[in-house]
């Protein structure tokens, strides 16, 4: 059985910016681990009993970063699946994508987290260690860049 985790990819738009510049404005947030490789990740985490996906990836949300529901905007037509052996045993983790809301809100970390950054496409790929996180974060740009 493989272990199940749900999460949301968080983004924030910069100032206004003009159309042709529109993808320069998109950060992205990641936290930093306080235990292992201390390896940069979106939020996310283990789906508890009686609970949905989505469920989890807010509760998480709001776990890790001290982000409410509330504070966020689900982004339509985005949800993506990443499957990888930890330990030895299969995950999968579902993520949705979520805009938050004021660019300014507060960040508060878990004590599962030692920081964490806003960061533009190509630092947060750089941040990113694994191939499919980064393969995920250049797909999910794409999808905010063609909407716009």
């Amino acid at each position: 059985m493989a272990v199940r985790a749900c999460g949301l990819i968080i983004y924030r738009r910069l100032q206004p910016a003009p159309p042709s510049k529109a993808a320069d404005s998109i950060e992205y947030l990641l936290l930093q681990t306080s235990y292992g490789t201390h390896h940069w990740t979106p939020p996310k985490g283990h789906v508890d009993p009686g609970e949905d996906d989505l469920q989890t990836a807010f509760r998480e949300t709001q776990e890790e970063a001290g982000l409410q529901a509330s504070q966020l905007t689900l982004v339509e037509g985005y949800r993506k699946e990443l499957h990888y052996p930890v330990h030895g045993k299969p995950k999968t983790v579902v993520y949705w994508l979520a805009e938050v809301k004021d660019c300014d809100t507060e960040i508060k970390l878990s004590e599962e987290h030692q920081a964490f950054q806003w960061l533009k496409l190509e630092d947060a790929c750089k941040f990113a260690e694994y191939e499919d996180m980064q393969a995920m974060l250049k797909e999910v740009h794409q999808f905010l860049c063609s909407k716009e």
